[in-house]
């Protein structure tokens, strides 16, 4: 397995990197850029570690040529970014901010001088904040805000940007964000998770429409977050509560974009809501026929059926507590899982193609004598590339990779603790090394 090269993934195969704008490109209140949710989200008290804004961040706003040069040095082909909607548009809608316009241009334009690919998100989870004060995604007019939003930036990019993501794991930024409150915009309840997943999923495929009238040869696609479930026991509560889980985390969001509505894994909640939303208005709107689908997969979750949780009834066992191996943040470290969960969304008819949009993990890397020694980092790869090549060589139709993430960033709630980069980041001084991890794929892809 130590002897994993690129080649045996195929010559077309695609080897990338993914970030996202909040989390490095920093001139948050500057170049005409208006409030995103978690500019806002992360100056409220103990609503991130330390009390840390993406303010700076890895300051890439300055900084892109030298980065995009980075992806190169490393051997990557791809580089996937996201546009920050409140940098383009500061209210969210109407008046454009030529300044931000033009930044994209610029990042845009160099990546293709260094015959890098670029892959643009359009929504990884930075909500400007004037649209949250509105209600943000539970509000109805977000649909109409989100398609102005994609047309715009299909309008301005899409002669030099062939390849799209439509938005970042639907289920991470409407759970964390409207359901448990952990994450920007802070919202919580039941109802607000549902009201936000239905838009959600309309704006998933309103998105792919919007890009496909408007740019020709476009490669379309949109990300999920995935994750293995497994029943801690198998006692019939057990199972029952892993399928919940499963029905929320893995099934949400690709059933009704796949035109099969949404799932509801025989549980009145859930019931309720796909019921009342199963008129062919919104399942016809709901669908759309996607090149390719991202899934982004960093652990499994073994459930336990717990009664004293509310409406879900289900609880995490942690990897800690079942001595298995980890993360720094706890997340178990599973190629196998990764595996399974790739074969369960291969088995959907509909799913052409599957990319990998981000995979990675979080060690405590400490930078000695100009070395990050991140052995974990680069064991944790090579299981996990093993996993997808497995897959590949059964059949399942996997186009591409990217490793989360280029460089060590503002990492949401966790602030800037968590460090997954290939490339460290001095955050005082912006100084950055490539880390062992990095220098190790270097070598993967080019031998």
């Amino acid at each position: 397995m130590n002897m994993l090269v690129a080649k045996d993934f195929g010559d077309d195969f695609l080897w990338g990197v993914a970030t996202a704008a909040t989390q490095i490109e920093g001139a948050a209140n500057t170049y005409g850029r208006g409030a995103s949710i978690w500019d806002t989200f992360s100056k409220r008290n103990g609503k991130t570690k330390g009390g840390r804004t993406p303010e700076i961040a890895c300051d890439f706003y300055h900084r892109y040529a030298a980065d995009i040069a980075l992806v190169k040095t490393l051997g990557f082909k791809v580089f996937r970014f996201s546009i920050s909607w409140s940098r383009i548009l500061p209210l969210g809608k109407g008046v454009i901010n030529p300044e931000g316009i033009q930044f994209y241009h610029h990042v845009i334009d160099e990546c293709l001088r260094q015959d890098i690919v670029p892959y643009v998100t359009l929504y990884h989870w930075d909500l400007p904040e004037a649209l949250a004060k509105n209600g943000g995604w539970m509000a109805f007019s977000i649909n109409a805000d989100f398609n102005a939003f994609v047309s715009l930036c299909a309008k301005t990019y899409g002669d030099k940007v062939k390849n799209w993501i439509v938005i970042n794991e639907p289920f991470g930024f409407t759970s964390l964000g409207y359901m448990l409150g952990i994450h920007a915009p802070g919202e919580s309840g039941v109802t607000n998770f549902f009201a936000a997943a239905k838009h959600t999923a309309i704006a998933q495929a309103d998105g792919g429409r919007i890009l496909r009238a408007e740019i020709p040869n476009a490669s379309i696609g949109t990300t999920f977050s995935c994750s293995e479930i497994i029943p801690y026991t198998q006692s019939a509560s057990d199972l029952l509560a892993s399928k919940r889980v499963d029905c929320l985390m893995n099934r949400l969001f690709i059933e009704p974009t796949l035109g099969m509505g949404f799932p509801t894994a025989g549980w009145d909640v859930l019931e309720k809501f796909a019921v009342s939303h199963s008129l062919w208005r919104y399942t016809e709107r709901m669908t759309f026929d996607f090149d390719y689908i991202g899934l982004q997969n960093y652990f499994p979750l073994v459930i336990k059926y717990n009664a004293f949780i509310p409406v879900i009834q289900a609880w995490e066992v942690k990897a800690k507590n079942r001595k298995k191996p980890h993360t720094s943040m706890g997340w178990e470290i599973n190629a196998d899982s990764f595996y399974h969960i790739i074969k369960q969304f291969a088995a959907y008819p509909k799913v052409k193609n599957i990319m990998i949009t981000e995979n990675g993990a979080a060690f405590k890397d400490k930078l000695v004598a100009g070395h990050v020694h991140d052995e974990e980092r680069i064991a944790y790869f090579k299981l996990y590339l093993a996993a997808v090549l497995k897959a590949k060589n059964e059949g399942v139709n996997i186009t591409g990779y990217m490793a989360w993430t280029l460089m060590d960033n503002f990492e949401w709630a966790e602030g800037y603790d968590a460090r997954f980069g290939l490339v460290y980041t001095d955050f005082k001084t912006q100084e950055r090394t490539i880390k062992d991890s990095g220098l190790w794929w270097q070598q993967f892809l080019t031998k």
